[in-house]
């Protein structure tokens, strides 16, 4: 009966990583309450390899190998007032997402340790890390490395204790 609840969770793992607003952290806490049979450290890298195998989408969408259907697309319009006004509000944000990745393209060893402390941690989030990791064309050994380790131990760590993180869920 270990394999089958395994696969499950690979299967919801890789589907979190690809519609963020899927929790697997609730999974996991729900799994590991109600099959205390299951290894936090089987279900710990099943998680992992779910989800850094959904966020290699996210990566190879980042790095340009990916492009994304028509539809997903911006449409040239024309500039109306409102929109010069929010085209100035977001030029400083643009403008410091620029820099963040001169600087990770200048330092790639940075990158590997916020792209590490955010597959453990979540912060900064794991999403626009890997976006990230992909602009800055992190090696793809490297990206899937850190990943791995970093999500085996958020997700072995949460396994291993669903009756601490059961109370405040439930």
């Amino acid at each position: 009966m270990l394999l089958p609840w395994l696969c499950i969770t690979l299967g919801i793992a890789f589907g979190s990583a690809v519609v963020p607003f899927v929790s697997i952290e609730l999974f996991v806490i729900g799994l590991a309450t109600q099959q205390p049979q299951i290894s936090c450290l089987l279900l710990g890298a099943a998680v992992a390899v779910g989800q850094v195998g959904g966020k290699l989408l996210y990566y190879y969408a980042g790095r340009g190998s990916i492009h994304l259907p028509a539809f997903l697309h911006r449409r040239p319009r024309p500039l109306t007032a409102r929109r010069a006004r929010w085209e100035l509000r977001t030029k400083r944000l643009r403008a410091w997402v620029e820099t963040v990745r001169a600087k990770c393209e200048e330092h790639p060893h940075w990158m590997l340790g916020t792209y590490s402390v955010s597959s453990v941690v979540g912060l900064p989030p794991y999403m626009a890390t890997v976006v990230l990791a992909g602009l800055v064309r992190m090696r793809l050994s490297t990206f899937i490395g850190a990943g791995l380790v970093g999500r085996f131990i958020r997700f072995s760590l949460l396994a291993a204790s669903p009756a601490l993180f059961a109370g405040w869920f439930l």
